[in-house]
């Protein structure tokens, strides 16, 4: 009968999943005649360490209203944390890849290649939660595995746990991913200032989010200079060349942090950072995007609420 239950509860996803195979179908339609390849942005080759930026401004939707996204990222997020309800997190998880992938037209190979970062982590911080140690196997167990001090099992409970936190983890990961990959840095601390942060959290944020790509720069000029001199040809080598780019990236980019500061006061810098902010009006298209999905997922929420939903 939970089985029934369950298949009956998954036809909840098919309304999410059918629109973003349309909108893969849509996307591959429109740039049929187009040759396949990578933007010269991203994680690829030590290539553009401003990736999060680029892809915000390459974004197709990055012309909605900033206070929109961050506001509706925010929302489903919430709606992830909130509902501890696994259907709503994978309809999120299909919605926020359809509207970063399929309207933004991000490459889907870079988003995966984005999600597969949280991705490890997550699972390696979930092994304690569906590992337990017992001195005697369980019936019940899913598995038993002897050790020499007794037995690593995993319980229905603990795998029904590990499920949830990676459906919350994953639909909340997804939700800010939609709003970072779309909206530009300096749109973000815009909206912090409307929102009244104090001037001093969004200043350190901004120095502080600038510094770790001038940190990353540094990092990837360094190691295609070493690489141009083979020095990763061998295991030695590459230790050494690791330890010798390690020992020089925090004084290299301590000077180059010195050098923009020197850039942004030659700029008149008076602690103020102000950047051009452009008008994005909400339109109605925006707003349909935002309130129909909204009042599908609170209506999964509430039609597969059941306290924990999955069974094992």
């Amino acid at each position: 009968m939970q089985y029934q239950y369950h298949m009956i509860y998954l036809l909840w996803l098919l309304p999410p999943l059918a629109v973003l195979i349309a909108g893969g179908i849509r996307k591959s339609w429109i740039h049929r005649h187009e040759a396949h390849h990578h933007h010269g942005f991203g994680h690829k080759h030590g290539e553009g360490t401003l990736s999060i930026d680029m892809y915000a401004y390459h974004s197709k939707i990055g012309d909605w209203n900033p206070k929109l996204k961050i506001g509706y990222g925010i929302l489903l997020l919430l709606i992830c944390l909130i509902s501890n309800d696994p259907y709503v997190s994978f309809g999120i998880i299909f919605y926020t890849f359809f509207v970063t992938v399929c309207l933004g037209e991000l490459d889907a190979d870079h988003y995966i290649g984005l999600l597969g970062i949280p991705l490890a982590f997550m699972i390696a911080g979930s092994i304690f939660i569906l590992f337990n140690f017992s001195r005697t196997p369980f019936s019940n167990a899913l598995v038993n595995i002897p050790t020499h001090w007794g037995y690593v099992i995993i319980t229905p409970q603990t795998a029904k746990a590990t499920v949830n936190l990676w459906c919350k983890a994953f639909g909340a990961i997804s939700a800010m991913y939609m709003m970072s990959l779309s909206t530009m840095s300096n749109e973000i601390f815009g909206v912090l200032r409307d929102a009244h942060c104090p001037k001093l959290i969004i200043e350190l944020m901004n120095m502080m989010y600038r510094f770790i790509f001038i940190l990353m720069d540094t990092q990837h000029k360094m190691k295609n200079s070493a690489e141009s001199r083979l020095g990763y040809t061998t295991l030695k080598r590459g230790i050494y060349s690791f330890g010798s780019t390690a020992s020089n990236l925090f004084l290299v980019s301590m000077k180059r942090g010195t050098q923009f500061y020197d850039a942004m006061e030659a700029r008149c810098y008076n602690g103020d950072l102000r950047f051009f902010e452009e008008k994005k009006p909400v339109t109605k298209q925006q707003l349909f995007w935002v309130i129909v999905p909204t009042a599908y997922f609170v209506l999964v929420w509430v039609m597969t609420f059941q306290g924990v939903n999955i069974n094992v």
